[in-house]
């Protein structure tokens, strides 16, 4: 590999999606990793397989599929960890093992309460176990930017001799400032003298807002491997962005000498994905994928931009992906046609099923007249997050909300195959009402703790999509639903969070395999 590649390692489904509101199921995340293989991503990280059935099953089912990126799964430096790391990867044609130990003296004092001499033991057995199944290891210690420069050698060093072939130096809490993160690299490249054994690696907090200035300046100091996130997802105030260092470094390449493999015209099709499955909305001044990381206001900037767009703006919108929107889809329009609107948009057949699209298509065009390609996105998204196998259906709903008399709702859904139905008076409104009749059906008791209505696309037609998070049994569950209609968007919402919870009961009977 060429010395002035950086390896984009990308932690959307691990470090990314431990901060969600609410987990992801296995086909979604089946879903974004496939979007991130076609991103062009070097190595995903995918998930944490000894933390739970679920994860264990979601690396395994990724390292079953994925073909042309490397999947990585993470594991403490403890046996039992990289053993069920292990079981969950073999099944991939490419893999690693990424295990890692706090380094830093608050760490190691307060969390771990050992020596460090003790630490640094159980990294290079840690290491030593990875390499026993994979010569692809990477060993991290937690905390680095709060390490003493002469314990991060020091560790690294015992890494390295123990078979680690990428050494992360990760700012685990988003502490250090460029020129102080740049010189942590500098150090370590030129101090530990078997570096060249091992690419260096960084993974960046974005706490103090440096996420990005502090991962290009380490690739300036000598690192060839960005850890990073869709959106900058992840926990606290996030990590690096992958949007924003992969066009940082392409917008600025003559200065930066380097380059990445990512197929940057993926850039906004995946952001959305990621933000709609995530359920985690873009800022709309957000960097790169901001909705308003194109627009310009001023009439300066107007002017300027008429006569030569490179007054005002540093890249294209077409370099991320981003096309203008068409219009002319009709009731009348056939498949052909919402296929090739689709492909324009960058999907292909396998990332979406024409035959639950093209009806869902008719359905709003029958209501709505036009259908944009906004619309049809939208349509798209949300049957990626339908479950193949759904045992809850909605059929019918009817509200009646007379001023001064409590809401009504009749529901009937379709429950394993069974019609069944439902009355609900009383409550806030239409919504509540719709809701208690829902669960008086399914016999659940779920806490409400999220309720977001959004418009996708613009004017009055527009479709609203509801985004709910429920608590049941300590657990918190995702929804969403897409109608013309408020209700009928809330109980859809609402009855893709309680199939999630069937869903994870299904999967809570699966054991890891020894």
């Amino acid at each position: 590999m060429s010395n002035n590649n950086i390896i984009i390692f990308d932690t959307t489904l691990r470090d990314g999606e431990q901060s969600l509101k609410a987990s992801l199921t296995v086909k979604e995340k089946l879903q974004i990793a496939l979007a991130l293989e076609r991103l062009g991503v070097d190595v995903m990280e995918v998930g944490f397989p000894v933390s739970s059935a679920g994860d264990f099953e979601s690396v395994q089912t990724i390292a079953r599929h994925i073909k042309n990126s490397r999947v990585a799964a993470l594991s403490r430096a403890v046996p039992k960890d990289i053993d069920a790391a292990y079981e969950a990867l073999k099944v991939a044609e490419a893999f690693r093992i990424h295990t890692f130990i706090a380094s830093s003296a608050l760490h190691v004092e307060a969390k771990l309460k050992r020596s460090f001499d003790d630490v640094v033991e159980m990294a290079v057995a840690a290491v030593k176990r990875a390499r026993s199944y994979t010569d692809d290891v990477e060993f991290s210690c937690e905390d680095a930017g709060r390490t003493g420069i002469d314990n991060i050698c020091c560790i690294v060093e015992a890494a390295i001799n123990a078979g680690a072939t990428t050494i992360n130096i990760p700012d685990t809490v988003g502490f250090c400032l460029p020129n102080e993160y740049g010189n942590i690299i500098h150090q370590v490249m030129n101090r530990v003298p078997n570096i060249d054994k091992a690419i260096v690696s960084v993974h960046c907090h974005n706490d103090l807002g440096m996420a990005t200035a502090n991962s290009l300046m380490a690739v300036q100091n000598g690192a060839r491997q960005i850890e990073c996130t869709i959106n900058g997802i992840g926990e606290r105030a996030g990590n690096t962005a992958l949007e924003e260092v992969v066009m940082a470094i392409k917008t600025r390449q003559a200065f930066m000498g380097v380059n990445t493999r990512i197929n940057t015209q993926e850039i906004h099709r995946v952001s959305q994905m990621i933000s709609q499955l995530c359920n985690m909305p873009i800022q709309p001044n957000k960097a790169i994928v901001g909705s308003n990381a194109f627009a310009h206001s001023s009439g300066i900037h107007q002017d300027g931009m008429l006569k030569n767009k490179n007054t005002y703006e540093i890249m294209s919108p077409e370099t991320i992906g981003l096309k203008k929107e068409k219009l002319n889809l009709t009731a009348r329009s056939g498949r052909a046609a919402v296929k090739g609107h689709m492909a324009d948009m960058g999907y292909t057949e396998s990332d979406y099923d024409l035959d639950k699209l093209y009806d869902a298509f008719l359905q709003l065009a029958d209501k709505k007249g036009q259908v944009f390609d906004y619309d049809l996105e939208a349509l798209a998204f949300i049957d990626m997050q339908q479950g193949d196998e759904d045992r809850l259906s909605l059929d019918v709903i009817t509200t009646q909300l007379i001023s001064g008399l409590p809401a009504s709702a009749f529901v009937q859904v379709e429950l394993d195959g069974v019609r069944q139905s439902a009355t609900s008076q009383g409550g806030n409104g239409p919504v509540d009402a719709t809701y208690n009749a829902i669960m008086n059906i399914v016999g659940m008791e779920l806490k409400m703790s999220h309720y977001n209505l959004t418009a996708k696309g613009e004017g009055a037609e527009a479709l609203g999509q509801v985004d709910i998070v429920v608590e049941y049994e300590g657990r918190k569950f995702h929804g969403v639903g897409l109608a013309t209609d408020i209700v009928e968007s809330s109980a859809r919402a609402l009855i893709h969070a309680i199939n999630a919870i069937y869903r994870s009961q299904k999967v809570a009977n699966l054991k890891p395999k020894k």
